[in-house]
């Protein structure tokens, strides 16, 4: 079979993080423990010719189907064997009441590597694990329904352009919910400069985005799309529609008898990347196969994508548009197909999300390697504003993420087709992604005489050797810039198979793009600075570094003041690999203050094509540039804890704000660089240093430190680390706590908290662990409490807002405690009556007195003060006057004149949720046969720093670490 002629096998394939994330990623889903999730958002965008505006009220849910599994083989099969692995796994196991469902659609007649089974049994995991037990069954996972729903409501003028406070942006930007979805918003929402806004906005919109983007110039050399097959999966478009003149076929993969789009989003989609009347397409002549996987009530099923995916790899489509997406990077069925897909030469382009403005917002399958992941800007040239941020936070939390999005383009008030067969406008990265899939296809048809030269890595090489920068953005929003169709052609026309990198230099002294990296300088003594780099290799679907990459520091630019070590992928599959390059000063350093520079340099193998005798091979340099300067001192140098901070997925961990009803899940990273940027940019500009910590308590040099930030922490503690954080504060170190609510009560409560969207719902922690937080501060007599609080208070004149936030139930008597004036949100919560309540204990300060030089301990109960995610009012200058206090021993008078009268009146403190299931995700917890205990303490990182191989040269010029293309030796 021809599906099966490329075909190289997800057994094959290393998860693509880091070493130490491993552990994370092979995280397969816990059967049992996901039922059902929904999220309501707004959106918007204008619908017709005459620019009418309407507001899109769009409702996504995605649950899982009960007692029905995807049961994953490890090679295709025809019906009759599947079923017989099946009937010969679940003989056995006592299981009675099961069966395989059928499913009609066009790749019923091939083989498949899937089944959906039926399982009606009252313990589901005898069946479950007999399935997994049988050597032929890859993996067993849920079975899942996406639903989306949308309802037009008529808007003003005035309201459509509504960009304040009020506006109903703000009640869905921090709505993200595990799901398939389209991603098309408003036309309106993008980042301002604050300059000449009104005038902007009344600007006219150019027309056609093919012109914007000098599509007709390649249409002038006869390059129109002919010859690719490209897919859009969607809702699905009319046959007849006037708009289109190649419709090679039209498949339907939902349960509705039709083929047509009864919603309009596929229609315009399709319009995009080949329309050839009104609102131009980039291919008018390419064949375009439209794939229906959504319903016009917009219900769609994993098992639905996996058989249109599965019928994509047989009928050799070239080029793939997916304007959906959500955070589920680890829907294990979806993400393997995707790597198939692309393995099998299949340009994938994707939609990176509309979670923006907020940072560790990117949206799977755009956050893959090997997929194009796609931007949006706005015809200013600016990044959108609801267009997702960076970093990755697949190597959360003990590194740093990659850079995506891939690229940016526009998708903001993009015209494409409507389904009445005229034009309409709309908006969000989902416009975008077709605007480059587009590009893509008319591209490859201009390069189809290179054969076997074009392939996901190439084109996406291309793209991005080949995009113009946008300055003062960084690489976490705009990739390597904005889409140059022209420049993106010629290289592609001159294009040798060869291996590049993302980013394809680093410059730790070049800001704004490599922001957060530039706004630190390197010091000896410093946790090494991590940057994770994608390999791009055009060679060949699969390969391999040769050796060992090499450390070239330059003698004259003072290179051997930089340290290197580096990890990489010890398999390059699809089409790409990633290389971690820890970055820290020498030694020789610690007094030195300058600019060193050097380059990484590694050898790129795959195998030999059709024809060949010898491997294909390819050198590429990673330039690399960072200033040092002397080490800070100690009370200016803070410690941020990742390590001990959860996100979903593997877990599903709740917000830390219950105001977030349609927002539950806590999955930006709880990183410093994505939903805490905001408050990492104002430290840095209030002169503190700030590193990050990602493995245990155990493995830092408290002398180095005037701080340990521990933000919204929800992992448990190894007593390793209990004790030894009593140690470092007893000899000078200070600690600072930021908590969150936690009610075991509430916890199961939030489970049946909206019938529609919440009854799946039990959290394995709260929005913090304080039973955990309370082992950690029991040697100072510290412990928080377990009812919720929430309301606007002020200290002195700054006002404040407590979010969902806990109490202080003890503390010592030699320590300053401040109460205020809140509410019980946990009786609102259990739909008791809600009261006011007088001197809530939330922040405390104390001198810890168990030494002479002792440190300082404090801790507040609510973090959303720092937390962009859904911060309403900021904290900043409450935390620059708790690290004067910590950092000093300096009490501010604020707190002095605040201060409240606390009596410990609290004995029973809260407990541990019966049954939960942290262990599945925890570093420190495990379940053995049945009883929870600690893991053994992991032993700590241990980077083996690179030989340096001095070069006695200058370092190339700076426009020479703007050069993408790699030095290239094809054998």
């Amino acid at each position: 079979m021809e599906v099966m002629k490329l075909k190289v096998r997800l057994r094959q394939r290393h998860f693509r993080c880091i070493p130490f994330l491993l552990l994370l990623l092979t995280h397969t889903w816990s059967v049992g423990t996901l039922e059902e999730r929904s999220d309501d958002k707004w959106m918007h965008f204008r619908c017709n010719d005459t620019s009418s505006v309407q507001m899109v009220k769009v409702k996504f849910s995605s649950q899982v189907v009960r007692n029905e599994y995807i049961v994953a083989f490890n090679d295709y099969y025809k019906t009759n064997t599947r079923e017989k692995f099946i009937t010969a796994a679940l003989n056995g196991s006592g299981v009675e009441n099961w069966k395989i469902l059928t499913r009609n659609n066009p790749a019923s007649d091939y083989p498949s590597d899937f089944d959906v089974v039926l399982l009606e049994e009252t313990e589901k995991l005898s069946g479950l694990a007999a399935l997994n037990r049988h050597p032929s069954v890859r993996r067993v996972t849920p079975q899942r329904v996406v639903h989306r729903t949308l309802k037009y409501v008529n808007l003003t003028d005035s309201k459509a352009d509504c960009l304040g406070p009020g506006c109903s942006y703000h009640t869905w930007q921090s709505s993200r919910p595990l799901r398939r979805s389209s991603l098309a918003i408003n036309n309106q929402f993008w980042q301002s400069t604050g300059r000449h806004t009104s005038r902007r906005l009344l600007r006219a919109i150019p027309r056609q985005i093919t012109t914007i983007l000098q599509a007709d110039a390649l249409w002038s050399m006869g390059i129109t799309g002919t010859g690719v097959k490209v897919a859009v999966f969607d809702t699905g478009l009319a046959k007849t529609h006037p708009h289109f003149k190649k419709i090679k076929e039209r498949t339907n993969w939902t349960t509705e008898k039709t083929l047509d789009d009864g919603l309009g989003h596929g229609t315009f989609v399709a319009g995009v990347i080949a329309s050839s009347q009104e609102c131009l397409g980039f291919a008018p002549d390419a064949e375009l196969h439209v794939f229906r996987v959504f319903t016009n009530n917009q219900v769609s099923y994993t098992s639905w994508f996996l058989d249109a995916f599965n019928y994509a790899i047989l009928k050799k489509i070239g080029v793939l548009n997916l304007s959906i997406g959500g955070p589920d990077f680890m829907d294990h069925p979806f993400v393997d197909k995707v790597w198939e897909l692309t393995a099998n030469k299949v340009i994938m382009v994707s939609a990176i999300g509309n979670d923006g403005p907020l940072y560790g917002t990117l949206n799977n399958p755009a956050d893959q390697m090997d997929v194009i992941g796609v931007g949006g800007i706005n015809f200013e040239d600016q990044i959108a504003k609801f267009s997702s941020r960076g970093m990755t936070t697949w190597e959360l939390p003990q590194g740093y993420g990659r850079v995506k999005p891939d690229i940016v383009t526009y998708g903001s008030a993009v015209r494409g087709s409507s389904i009445k067969g005229s034009c309409r406008t709309l908006s969000g990265t989902s416009v975008a992604s077709p605007v480059v899939a587009g590009a893509v296809t008319l591209l490859a048809s201009g390069v189809l005489h290179r054969g076997n030269a074009i392939n996901p890595a190439s084109m996406k090489q291309a793209l991005m050797a080949s995009a113009r920068r946008l300055p003062g953005v960084n690489m976490f929003e705009q990739g390597h810039g904005k889409l140059d169709l022209l420049k993106a052609y010629q290289i592609l026309n001159s294009y040798k198979p060869q291996a590049s990198l993302s980013p394809s230099y680093v410059d730790l002294t070049e800001c704004q793009y490599m922001w957060p990296y530039c706004t630190q300088s390197l010091y000896y003594g410093a946790m090494p600075t991590i940057v994770n780099v994608t390999i791009l290799n055009g060679l060949g679907v699969s390969g391999h570094v040769v050796g060992k990459p090499q450390w070239h520091p330059y003698t004259p630019q003072f290179g051997q003041y930089l340290d290197i070590a580096l990890t990489f992928s010890e398999l390059l599959w699809p089409w790409s690999g990633w290389m971690a390059v820890s970055i820290a000063a020498a030694r020789t350093a610690a007094s030195w203050e300058g600019i060193a520079q050097g380059h990484i340099a590694l050898t790129i193998e795959s195998p030999p094509e059709d024809g060949e005798t010898e491997s294909r091979q390819s050198s590429v340099k990673l330039a690399i540039k960072a200033k040092i300067i002397p080490t800070p001192p100690r009370h200016k140098r803070i410690l941020w804890d990742q390590y001990h901070n959860l996100r979903y997925p593997p877990g599903y961990f709740p917000r830390d704000n219950l105001r977030m009803k349609n927002d539950p899940l806590d999955w930006n990273g709880d990183h410093i660089h994505t939903n805490f940027k905001d408050m990492y940019q104002h430290l840095r500009n209030s002169g503190y240093y700030l590193e990050v910590l990602g493995s245990p308590f155990t493995c830092f040099d408290a002398s180095q430190y005037g701080t340990v930030l521990l933000v919204d922490a929800e992992e448990e503690y190894f007593p390793e680390e209990v004790a030894k954080l009593k140690r470092d504060v007893d000899n000078g170190l200070s600690l600072i706590v930021f908590a969150d609510w936690y009610n075991v009560t509430v916890m199961k409560k939030v489970k049946f908290y909206d019938e529609n969207t919440r009854q799946w719902w039990m959290p394995d922690t709260g929005g913090a662990n304080v039973p955990a937080l309370n082992d950690l501060l029991s040697s100072w007599g510290i412990a928080l409490g377990d009812r919720v609080f929430e309301g606007d208070y002020t200290i002195g004149d700054h006002d404040m807002y407590y979010g969902s936030g806990t109490t202080i139930a003890r503390f010592p008597d030699s320590g300053i405690v401040i109460s205020q004036k809140l509410k019980d949100q946990g009786q609102e919560v259990l739909g008791q009556e809600t009261e006011i309540t007088e001197n809530v204990p939330i922040l405390g300060l104390l001198q810890s007195r168990a030494a002479e030089k002792s440190g300082r301990v404090v801790i507040y109960g609510d973090s959303n003060c720092l937390d962009n995610s859904h911060l309403q009012k900021d904290c900043f200058w409450m935390l620059d006057a708790l690290l004067e206090y910590t950092s000093t021993g300096h009490l501010p008078s604020i707190f002095k004149d605040h201060q409240s009268q606390f009596i410990n009146k609290i004995t029973d403190l809260p407990q541990r949720m019966e049954g939960n299931h942290l262990y599945r995700y925890s570093k420190v917890l495990e379940n053995h046969m049945g009883a929870l205990q600690t893991r053994a303490l992991p032993p700590c990182p241990h980077l083996v720093w690179a030989q340096p191989i001095p070069l006695n040269k200058s370092a190339p010029t700076y426009q020479s670490l703007q050069v993408t293309e790699a030095a290239v030796s094809v054998h």
